[in-house]
């Protein structure tokens, strides 16, 4: 699933290339793929003429703000979904979900192999979080102000939790997943089965910065491809290739040469180094 610096790279490549376009209209090839509302045809004459003024990112959702007060489009790419700037004359892809039309036969498709990608058109006056119920559940953003290392700490002291179980957890940290917290709990030391309510607070000093640095390496390099995502331009993400623990089982630790492990942890995967990261000891890895 593209976690939080995926979506970031995807938010950037639309505000590039889609800002001040008017919406010339729309083909939704998968009605189900349109969570709101309930119309399809509703949906597109709700989008059409609008230009859009920005994308924003909350999380892992991606919310366009339409022009002259005209809602709200908001995207969720769960596992599969990629959002891709084509030339109109482009073949589709059998897995084509949604067609948003633009000027000089440019439009932006919504691609998604497994089918759990949702968009939403907010009509204007409606409370966002009324219509996406997903965003009123989330944390802090990571590069928030209020992502302090006393809000972490608040979300993670006194639970009987794995911490890597709790990093998942959108109530606790917005936007991070499988692979990024994997890399902050390795840079932090701190073994992905340590229970929360064991932490110290110097660890989640450590936790939290180790998480915004990752997030930072990994926007920078356009993100992870390990099997679908893609930018806005169709292009791979090159954090994969620098990752520390991440999809690295049985491969040197790039700091002590132990081999990486992987075990499950609440049905998820979980790379880590067991030199590198204890139990108990705090072992940065700058």
């Amino acid at each position: 699933m593209p976690e939080l610096p995926e979506v970031e790279t995807v938010r950037k490549g639309l505000n590039q290339l889609t800002l001040n376009q008017e919406i010339a209209g729309g083909d939704v090839l998968l009605d189900r793929t349109i969570a709101y509302p309930f119309s399809v045809g509703e949906f597109v004459n709700g989008i059409k003429n609008n230009a859009i003024a920005t994308w924003h990112r909350r999380g892992k959702y991606l919310l366009a703000e339409l022009s002259s007060s005209s809602g709200w489009l908001g995207v969720h790419l769960r596992m599969t979904g990629q959002l891709l700037w084509l030339d109109r004359d482009e073949p589709l892809h059998k897995h084509t979900r949604v067609r948003l039309f633009f000027g000089d036969r440019q439009e932006l498709r919504f691609v998604d192999q497994r089918t759990f990608g949702k968009i939403w058109w907010v009509p204007p006056g409606v409370a966002v979080e009324s219509i996406i119920t997903g965003l009123a559940k989330l944390a802090a953003d990571p590069f928030s102000p209020e992502f302090t290392v006393e809000y972490l700490a608040s979300k993670l002291q006194n639970r009987r939790r794995p911490i890597k179980t709790a990093l998942l957890d959108q109530s606790v940290v917005a936007g991070l997943g499988n692979i990024y917290a994997d890399e902050a709990l390795f840079k932090s030391g701190i073994l992905p089965e340590t229970l929360c309510i064991d932490l110290q607070l110097k660890q989640i000093e450590l936790l939290r910065t180790a998480i915004i640095q990752v997030l930072e390496t990994s926007i920078e390099a356009g993100g992870t491809t390990f099997s679908n995502f893609l930018n806005v331009k169709g292009t791979n993400g090159n954090y994969g290739g620098v990752a520390w623990v991440y999809n690295r089982a049985g491969e040197p630790c790039r700091v002590c040469g132990t081999a990486i492990q992987r075990i499950r942890l609440a049905g998820r995967s979980s790379h880590f180094c067991s030199q590198c990261q204890t139990l108990q000891g705090v072992r940065r890895r700058d």
